[in-house]
C-alpha cells in the first residue's frame, strides 16, 4: 500500500475518533487489535475510546506529525482538553491541560490497524497540575 493511501486511511481513522463514529471503527481497526502488546480486540478498543471520551468530554485528536512507511504509521498527537476528574492517575478535575502522545500503528493487508504502541506524555500533565497548585 502506498504511503499516501495509508496516510489517508489514518486521517480517516482520526476523523472517525473525533466524530465518535463508533459504528465506523471496524473500517479502521482489526478485530484482533493489540495496544502496547495487550490484545483488546475491536470491542475492547472501542470501549477504551468510549471511556476516554466519557472522562474527557472535549477530547479531540490533532495530528501534529505523521510519518508513513507501510505498513507502519508514526504519529505525534496533540491534545488540549478539560478532563472531568482523574487523568492518568492525576487529579485534573476540570482544569484545561495540554499533552502529546507518540504512537506507532501497524496496519494489516486490509488497511486496518492491528497493533498500536503508545506513549503519552503524562509528565506534562503532572507539571501543569503542579503549576496550577501554586496559584
Amino acid at each position: 500500500m502506498p504511503s499516501a493511501d495509508l496516510a489517508a486511511i489514518y486521517r480517516g481513522y482520526i476523523d472517525c475518533l473525533n466524530r465518535q463514529a463508533w459504528d465506523e471503527l471496524h473500517r479502521f481497526v482489526a478485530d484482533d487489535v493489540r495496544r502496547n502488546a495487550r490484545l483488546l480486540g475491536l470491542s475492547g478498543y472501542r470501549n477504551m475510546l468510549v471511556e476516554d471520551f466519557r472522562a474527557i468530554p472535549d477530547l479531540a485528536f490533532h495530528i501534529e506529525h505523521l510519518v508513513c512507511d507501510p505498513p507502519m504509521v508514526a504519529s505525534r498527537l496533540r491534545f488540549d482538553c478539560t478532563p472531568a476528574g482523574m487523568l492518568f492517575g492525576l487529579p485534573v478535575n476540570g482544569r484545561r491541560v495540554h499533552f502529546t502522545e507518540n504512537v506507532f500503528y501497524e496496519f494489516d493487508d486490509a488497511g486496518r490497524i492491528r497493533n498500536v504502541w503508545s506513549v503519552i506524555d503524562t509528565a506534562a500533565v503532572a507539571a501543569q497540575i503542579a503549576d496550577a497548585g501554586r496559584d
